[in-house]
Formats: structure tokens, C-alpha cells, sequence
């Protein structure tokens, strides 16, 4: 995003997440002045105009009102009269609605912003904070090639963005890479204590474990290898590490897994239909 021809961003919502790509954005060359936020509480506020220099407001419609870009970083509880008090500038102004929401759809947020606009749906995570998020992205027929690009720009801010064609399987995006953090921190837990009980020192055990959970994700990225092959390299057969997964063979981790992300996938459909039309 040069800073010649930085399109107009609002963010509605300045909570941590708006926060991690308002600073993504500004270290990747944004201009300050192009950039607005509106959030109601005093003290993110002035934080947020404290540390990035950027123009913050308390009502929505003041952020937005000259906005190419529209980030709707506000809880999915929210969405809709936040949408329907900016009905108004959208329909005006035709701005890009970027939606950071769980489990509201696009033609939700199209509907309640009046109608005909153009949306794209992302799905960040929250290494997204620390510039190592995955981020799916899912756009409307009216969103245009552009408008994808600059959408792209600014969740990428943040680390690594997919687009995905079929809305349906945003769920499936955030069983995945939404919820997926906790997955990891949970086996990442697991092995911590399970190394404790074998009479490691809990600090000792923490760091190799978060260590190698960090490892394996970098090799992963920079390899070029499939899971797999990385896994069927650092495995001889006999030893240790084959007799760790046959235990994990044995307890049916593949399964569970896939049943995890079912039981999540499903969940984000119910919270999308327990969100109105």
C-alpha cells in the first residue's frame, strides 16, 4: 500500500484486533492520515491516537464518512445496528464493508447496510496480534478486483491471507485456522505436563515444548516438504518417536481431530444462523 495512493480506511471497532492491523497497515507504509477509527471507549481511544498518530472518533458515522475501506472490527453481537447506522455513507459512498466477524455472512452484512454493497468476509486468527496470523477471505460478486487487492493489503498486514470461493466453507476456515491456536496451545499443554510427570522441571518443559511446537511450524513454512514427508523424516522405525505415534495411533488422534473440527465447523454455522437475516 504506497503512500501515494493508500485507500481511505475506517475501522469501526478498536478493540485488539483492529489494533493489530492498524499497526500492520502503518508499519507497512500506510500514511497515518489515511486511516480512521472509531471506538467509544476513552481510553482505546486515545491509546490508539497516542500510539499510531491516526484520527479516532467516538461516533461511527464521523469515521466513516469519507472511507474507501469500512473494517467492521466489532463482536458479531453488534453487527447489525452497527451496519444499519452506516446505511446511510454506504449507500452514499459505495465503500468496501471488511468484515473481521465469526459467523456473520455476507448477505447479512450487505442487507443491513442497505443493500448492493460490496463485502468481504475474513476469518483472522489471533497470531494476527504478533504479525503471524492466517487469515481466510471470502468477497461478493460486487466486490471488485481492486477492492479484493486492497482487502488482501490489509488483512496481510498481519501475516498470511486465503481467499476462499464458496462462503459455505467459512466455517470450515474458522474450525481451522480461527479456533485452531487453542489446538495447538492445547497439545502444547499436554505435552508440558506430561513431561512434568515424568519428573521434568516444569520451566524445562514449558520451553522445549513451546520451542518445538515453533520449530515444527517454522520447518513446516520453510521446508517445502508435506507434513508428511516431515513427519516420516524425523521418524526411524523402532524408535522413540515412532512408539510415540503408534500411541497416538492407538487413541485415534486422526479421528479426533476430524470430529473437533466437525464440532466446530457446525458450531460457526449455528452461531451464523442464530445471527438473523
Amino acid at each position: 500500500m504506497g503512500s501515494s495512493n493508500s485507500p481511505r480506511v475506517a475501522f469501526v471497532g478498536g478493540g485488539n484486533m483492529a489494533r493489530s492491523l492498524i499497526g500492520g497497515l502503518v508499519r507497512t507504509g500506510a500514511p497515518t492520515d489515511t486511516i480512521t477509527v472509531a471506538e467509544p471507549n476513552d481510553a482505546l481511544r486515545q491509546a490508539l491516537a497516542a500510539d499510531f498518530g491516526v484520527a479516532t472518533f467516538a461516533d461511527n458515522v464521523a469515521a466513516c464518512a469519507q472511507a474507501e475501506v469500512i473494517v467492521l472490527a466489532v463482536k458479531p453481537q453488534v453487527m447489525r445496528p452497527v451496519c444499519e447506522g452506516l446505511c446511510g455513507i454506504v449507500q452514499k459512498n459505495r465503500p468496501l464493508l471488511l468484515s473481521i466477524a465469526a459467523g456473520i455472512r455476507i448477505d447479512q452484512l450487505s442487507g443491513w447496510a442497505g443493500g448492493g454493497a460490496a463485502v468481504v468476509r475474513s476469518m483472522p486468527n489471533t497470531p494476527a496480534l504478533i504479525g503471524a496470523g492466517a487469515t481466510g477471505l471470502c468477497a461478493n460478486a460486487e466486490t471488485s478486483a481492486e477492492q479484493r487487492a486492497i482487502a488482501t493489503t490489509i488483512l496481510g498486514a498481519t501475516g498470511l491471507t486465503v481467499w476462499i470461493d464458496n462462503e459455505n466453507q467459512m466455517d470450515v476456515v474458522t474450525a481451522l485456522s480461527g479456533s485452531g491456536p487453542a489446538y495447538f496451545f492445547l497439545l502444547v499443554e499436554a505435552l508440558e505436563e506430561a513431561a512434568v510427570a515424568q519428573g521434568l522441571p516444569r520451566d524445562a518443559a514449558r520451553a522445549l515444548a513451546t520451542q518445538t511446537a515453533l520449530g515444527a511450524g517454522r520447518m513446516l513454512r520453510e521446508d517445502g516438504e508435506t507434513p508428511s514427508r516431515l513427519r516420516e523424516r524425523v521418524t526411524s522405525p523402532g524408535g522413540t518417536t515412532q512408539a510415540a505415534l503408534d500411541a497416538f495411533a492407538r487413541g485415534g488422534l486422526r479421528e479426533l481431530v476430524a470430529t473437533a473440527v466437525d464440532a466446530a465447523t457446525l458450531r460457526g454455522r449455528e452461531l451464523s444462523a442464530a445471527s438473523g437475516a
